[in-house]
């Protein structure tokens, strides 16, 4: 019997759990490597990533997918499992990266699209047979006084689009990652204006998708959060929470399985308090939870360090992040909590 899309989605969602994005770049990897003195070797990149995905309280507790760079999808353990497996075993689900990355889009000095569409049904087919259930495509937006243009919000949205249905069309549950980036220059935007920007790009995304036949009930967004430049951080958590909040309640149809948020240019903290915030307010037509990449990561990669005898401190502080952010998926995370 074939999986139902939906079906999917909503254990991507389910309560009190969230998506560990994992599948950083060779390259963005090796940055990350570098900044605790590692090398960027494939053995490396394996024990790293063993190491969270065997860190079973978190993975069984509070990851309900992870998402992989295609090395990885196919990478095994030290002894030989499949991580496809370990994460299947956890009671995840295992997921693909599917973009080719942004690239500088042709006439628009300072925006870009993302391209892989180009022999993206071939590949998902590959996908699918390798273990992914679902994928995921960034489309990554540039905000400033003048940017993004209405040119870049409608490529970007239809390049999403065009990849949400050939996903669902090979039975693989589409992540929508339209990313309006807070750490990019010159990052002194206002909360305001992210609203503005964050409220049209989802519309046009929406449009996108409904024009494509996209099934909503078999998709996960993931946005990111309404908030100010990095160089501009002055709101509020319940600021960032409740303006947030609105703009998806105008844009986001009741129909999406559910929302998992990027973290995008936050620390650790800040994700999962605005996370929490979101989720005591109630009332969502759907469930908001997390697919964070450093923001669980940052903790457990320094205390790993590349030492195999720092592994079960890695683990540990992998196991806090995830709880935190699994309390945070309820609205029941407090700073108290962090301190514990």
């Amino acid at each position: 019997m074939s999986e139902r899309l939906e079906d999917i989605a909503q254990q991507m969602v389910a309560p009190g759990k969230g998506i560990l994005a994992a599948d950083e770049s060779t390259g963005t990897i090796k940055k990350r490597f570098d900044s605790i003195g590692v090398d960027n070797t494939e053995d490396n990149r394996r024990d790293y990533r063993e190491m969270l995905f065997r860190t079973d309280d978190a993975m069984r507790e509070s990851i309900s997918g992870v998402i992989l760079f295609e090395e990885t999808l196919h990478q095994k353990a030290a002894d030989g499992t499949p991580f496809v497996d370990l994460i299947r075993a956890a009671g995840a689900v295992p997921g693909i990266k599917v973009d080719k990355g942004a690239k500088p889009l042709a006439g628009y000095a300072g925006e870009t699209v993302t391209e892989g569409l180009d022999g993206l049904r071939e590949r998902l087919d590959t996908y699918y047979d390798a273990g992914a259930r679902f994928a995921k495509w960034r489309g990554v937006i540039a905000i400033s006084g003048a940017l993004p243009t209405a040119y870049a919000i409608h490529a970007n949205a239809h390049a999403l689009a065009r990849y949400a249905v050939l996903c669902q069309e090979q039975g693989i549950v589409p992540i929508v990652e339209p990313e309006i980036v807070m750490d990019g220059a010159p990052g002194d935007h206002s909360i305001d204006r992210c609203a503005q920007v964050t409220e049209a790009v989802l519309t046009e995304v929406f449009s996108e998708l409904h024009q494509a036949r996209c099934m909503l009930e078999g998709m996960v967004l993931k946005p990111n959060m309404v908030i100010d430049g990095q160089k501009a951080r002055t709101a509020s958590v319940e600021e960032v929470a409740e303006k947030t909040v609105a703009v998806l309640k105008k844009t986001v149809p009741d129909a999406v399985a559910g929302i998992a948020f990027l973290s995008g240019g936050q620390s650790d903290e800040e994700a999962t308090a605005h996370l929490s915030a979101m989720n005591a307010m109630g009332g969502l037509p759907w469930p908001l939870t997390f697919s964070y990449g450093r923001a669980l990561q940052a903790a457990a990669l320094k205390a790993w360090s590349g030492k195999a005898e720092n592994v079960a401190a890695g683990q540990r502080a992998f196991a806090h992040r995830a709880k935190m952010n699994a309390l945070a998926a309820t609205g029941q995370w407090s700073a108290d909590q962090e301190a514990a």
